[in-house]
């Protein structure tokens, strides 16, 4: 078997369209290129015929299985570790700007009988990342092994990790190599790079949120509908079972925005203070988790569930058990809510009088120049930058009035930052109609 004839293959000939690839095919390209036996510029090949000539559901499901075997899978349920009863059932955001649903997701969840394995990642670009948030809380570790993963479900319900090394080789190599060869926008990679993750740590059933709007990396309906159809046929053809919200991603979620401002709006959500937006997103995406962990026989009862552990101090009792398993201090954070604050701060107020538009891409790349996020994996990111709202999408404003406290790791971050700011706000003379914050659900 020879790269270039399956490359040849996959890429067509002529007026003759590329073909469909066999499970055998898909393996010899995924395996010879984790082990170095085809070069760069052979995968790159590759990966573009991919991106133009798409896979069938089948062909993602066997690429999504190659590119999980290619390093460790967690069995929780052959796990030496005792209490590992399962269903084991996670959540995957595709990303947004303010999007901290997992940090009470899962503690709501986990409170309701459900054992979450979750694997997250960094914050990339213009989206925030769950472990960026969590590494903001001092002293959380998410390096964790797979048997302390393991033994902290089994614990508290539920654990919070980052990938590992031996996680998904193929993905990290092969994403890597997707960022500079501009073949990141491929529902089929996108589908194997998300799958090949979430289901190595161990998850019969997965809840998915596609973003979908200014702020997500799909803009549009058509092709966040396409995204979730292939996530959930290809998990259903892994025999894993999968739902699918289409939410909007056009401004931003929640008042706060920030790796230590969102973990201080989770501790909100859990006290029974939080935004209705996230609530509202965090109780319909925790009810199918319930469905599907076999907790709930309806949404409906589902969410039911999911109010009365917010209700009753059980999901918060999670959260701070999780806090503590991981190397963080409970009482430290709970003595800080809303006391901790960049000095470098300034206020961002409204320029005319008007309806306020709120640009979630924009505030989100302003966020990167505050301190947020990072530009490249190798970038830093700081705790204490981001933004607090005053007010938000579709409030009206006279001018001069506060929209904002803005909080930035130094002076220079927090100038060019405000300049950003005010390029993602502006005012409308009449209030636009808002969008449903869950736009479709796919089964």
């Amino acid at each position: 078997m020879r790269a270039a004839d399956i490359i040849v293959k996959k890429r067509g000939t002529g007026s003759i369209k590329g073909q469909s690839l066999s499970r055998e095919e898909i393996d010899f390209m995924v395996r010879s290129y984790t082990d170095g036996s085809i070069p760069d510029y052979q995968m790159s090949a590759f990966l573009m015929a991919v991106y133009f000539n798409a896979m069938t559901f089948e062909e993602t499901g066997y690429l999504t299985d190659c590119m999980l075997h290619s390093g460790d899978v967690i069995d929780l349920h052959n796990s030496s570790v005792s209490g590992l009863s399962g269903p084991f059932v996670d959540k995957h955001s595709t990303g947004g700007v303010g999007d901290k649903i997992s940090l009470p997701l899962a503690p709501i969840v986990a409170a309701a009988g459900v054992q979450i394995p979750m694997m997250s990642g960094r914050g990339l670009g213009h989206t925030g990342g769950t472990l960026d948030k969590l590494e903001s809380v001092a002293g959380y570790n998410v390096h964790l092994s797979s048997d302390e993963f393991a033994r902290l479900i089994s614990k508290t319900g539920y654990a919070m990790m980052g990938q590992t090394e031996r996680i998904a080789p193929a993905d990290r190599k092969m994403y890597a190599l997707r960022d500079v060869t501009g073949t990141v926008e491929s529902i089929p990679l996108i589908t194997s790079s998300i799958l090949s993750k979430k289901i190595a740590e161990g998850s019969d059933a997965l809840v998915f949120d596609v973003k979908c709007g200014l702020g997500a990396f799909m803009k549009d309906e058509s092709s966040a509908e396409q995204l979730a159809t292939f996530l959930v046929k290809t998990s259903q053809a892994m025999g894993k079972k999968a739902v699918a919200l289409i939410t909007a991603m056009d401004s931003p979620l929640g008042y706060k925005v920030g790796n230590y401002l969102e973990v201080e709006e989770t501790l909100e959500c859990l006290q029974g203070k939080g935004p209705d937006d996230v609530m509202d997103l965090t109780y319909a995406l925790g009810a199918r988790m319930l469905v599907l962990g076999e907790k709930a026989q309806s949404v409906e009862e589902g969410e039911k569930i999911c109010r009365e552990m917010v209700s009753s101090g059980k999901a918060m009792e999670k959260f701070l058990a999780n806090i503590a398993d991981q190397g963080g201090n409970p009482d430290d954070l709970l003595a800080n809510q809303g006391k901790r604050r960049s000095k470098n701060h300034a206020e961002l107020r409204a320029s005319s009088d008007g309806y306020l538009s709120v640009d979630a891409y924009k505030v989100g790349i302003a966020c990167i120049n505050l301190g947020v996020g990072r530009n490249k994996t190798s970038d830093a990111v700081d705790a204490d930058s981001g933004l607090i709202f005053e007010k938000r999408q579709g409030d009206f404003v006279r001018a001069g009035e506060k929209i904002m406290d803005v909080y930035a790791k130094d002076s220079s971050s927090l100038d060019s930052g405000m300049k950003s700011l005010s390029g993602a706000i502006s005012y409308t003379s009449e209030k636009t109609s808002e969008k449903n914050l869950i736009l479709k659900e796919i089964r």
